[in-house]
């Protein structure tokens, strides 16, 4: 019994000596008193030994001894923290920071800021709606029958079909909207987010960018169209790239038209992007119908309008990338564009179809 309790007056001498140098020093702290083998389980084993009488004395002797091995242990490894935590604010605050990177936009929305630019210096305003729509803004009202291929659920997202509520197929229902709500003169522009049900493949994408412009007031005439065109084509593309109209059908205007520039990668000698032609299409364009207007409570004897929409903003990437690279790594580009398109084959293939 005298042999134990001179062991641990040792033994409490050394934990009041103790100080941990680091956490490894305190960790073998840690196994010689308070492990599984440790002094402390150790000489609790003696409890065996002790008469009677004396286990309550040794007992409470034996308890304050781990409660001491315990709290230094504790106020060790709380010291090490703090010092730890302390040398991180020791050091040189006037030291330089980790530099974070810069973001930048977006070369789809560089893209469309530009074109909105240029035509709101034609004093043409901004002008966005729902992209969830409804049959009568999307369809009806631009006086697409009710049997077009376009209201077919193999190319429109449909939420619901009665009512029908669906995914908003060109910002068109944006000039609606516009019309409804507003008297001439409207000059807006909208671009927007738009969304068809069409496979995914290196040239087309089932929601994609579109920037669309109307012009309504009295004795608007296809000459404004083509003269508000061209202006936008010189201050998009250059003062060099040329220019055609090709008859075309819309069911919203008539006449109806396409137009084309010559293609800025090849000059016009034919190439990938331009599929050999030396042309790009960029836009439809053409007469407000007399059935939107009225459709729209505008009376068609008195305002006419032009309205040009054009998709496929991602196509103006390669202009982008052009100014920032060269024409020789389009030219890399579109050589590859086919061959990211057989990637398409080895999607997984939907289950729910």
């Amino acid at each position: 019994m005298e042999k134990v309790l001179s062991s641990i007056d040792l033994y409490s001498k050394e934990i009041n000596a103790f100080v941990a140098s680091d956490a490894d020093a305190l960790e073998q702290f840690r196994i010689k008193f308070l492990g599984v083998k440790g002094i402390v389980k150790a000489l609790m084993g003696e409890m065996q030994h002790v008469p009677v009488d004396q286990k309550k004395s040794f007992g409470q002797t034996m308890n304050a001894f781990k409660q001491l091995a315990e709290n230094k242990y504790n106020e060790e490894k709380e010291r090490l923290s703090a010092g730890a935590t302390g040398s991180a604010f020791q050091m040189d605050a006037t030291l330089p920071g980790i530099p974070m990177a810069s973001g930048s936009r977006h070369p789809v929305t560089l893209m469309r800021n530009k074109i909105v630019e240029i035509f709101e210096r034609l004093s043409f305003t901004v002008a966005e709606g729902p992209e969830i729509e409804d049959d009568w803004h999307n369809f009806t009202a631009l006086n697409l029958d009710e049997h077009h291929p376009a209201r077919d659920m193999q190319d429109t997202f449909y939420l619901s079909t009665d009512p029908a509520i669906l995914l908003r197929t060109h910002t068109s229902n944006v000039q609606i909207r516009e019309m409804e709500n507003h008297k001439p003169p409207i000059r807006i522009i909208c671009p927007g987010r738009v969304y068809r049900n069409e496979t995914i493949s290196a040239r087309s994408h089932c929601f994609f960018h579109q920037v669309e412009g109307l012009y309504i007031d009295e004795h608007v005439s296809f000459a404004d169209l083509k003269q508000t065109l061209y202006h936008f084509v010189k201050e998009m593309f250059g003062e060099d790239v040329k220019v055609r109209f090709r008859p075309s059908y819309f069911p919203f205007t008539e006449p109806s038209a396409e137009m084309d520039i010559s293609c800025m990668l090849c000059k016009g000698d034919g190439c990938a992007v331009c599929k050999r032609t030396g042309w790009l299409e960029i836009l439809g364009c053409g007469m407000v119908h007399p059935n939107v207007l009225s459709n729209c409570g505008i009376d068609p004897e008195q305002y006419t309008g032009f309205a040009f929409g054009m998709g496929g903003l991602g196509a103006a990437l390669l202009g982008y990338v052009a100014d920032q690279t060269s024409i020789d790594f389009v030219y890399h580009i579109a050589a590859y564009l086919p061959a990211i398109g057989l990637l398409a084959m080895f999607l997984p293939k939907d289950k729910r179809a």
